[in-house]
């Protein structure tokens, strides 16, 4: 009897650990083939047939539509370049230039990957309509209340992350440094 019962036990444990480990991992995704320039992530390999079996899951469970690598690359960023957290609360500012493409997004959401609703329904500039210094560089304000200049709305929510998508690029898996790839530099201005 005393057999049954731990079989049973190391059965259930075993089921819910690895029932656990999948769920953790279809949610967060993992750091398998990731890109990381400052404080933007990318997933090079994610819009080919070599994508790995984590990252087709978390896909698969976010319902999400990948960039395919013929059409461009997606970085994310959920962090400033101090690895503090992005705060809704904060003023936060997103300067610089960006790597070589013939079209950029960059688009607020929240942690659920929803866009962060606001009364100017703004959620997002791109490189058609970002104003632009006369170097060629840029300065995007994130902020609860409307600042000077290219300004997005973060509704004052906790927590979001950026969304930064290069088209017709030539970055991508071959891309290793800041110097193959010039991010734009994400810092915090002030906080309340």
């Amino acid at each position: 009897m005393r057999l049954i019962f731990t079989t049973i036990l190391v059965l259930v444990i075993a089921a819910v650990v690895g029932l656990g480990l999948t769920w953790a991992t279809a949610t967060r995704g993992t750091d398998i083939g990731t890109l990381t320039i400052g404080a933007w992530t990318a997933r090079p390999k994610i819009g080919t047939a070599e994508i790995n079996p984590y990252s087709r899951a978390s896909i698969a469970r976010s319902g999400e539509l990948p960039v395919g690598t013929g059409d461009g690359i997606a970085f994310t960023a959920n962090a400033d370049d101090n690895k503090k957290p992005l705060d809704g609360r904060c003023d936060i500012v997103v300067s610089g230039v960006t790597p070589a493409a013939r079209f950029w997004t960059l688009t607020l959401y929240d942690t659920k990957g929803h866009l962060i609703a606001n009364a100017l329904q703004r959620y997002g500039f791109t490189s058609e309509e970002v104003v632009r210094n006369v170097d060629g560089s840029f300065a995007i304000h994130l902020a609860a209340r409307a600042r000077a200049g290219n300004w997005l709305p973060t509704g004052g929510v906790n927590r979001y992350q950026l969304m930064l998508r290069l088209y017709d690029t030539p970055v991508g898996v071959a891309t290793r440094t800041q110097r193959d790839a010039p991010m734009p530099s994400i810092m915090t201005a002030g906080c309340p």
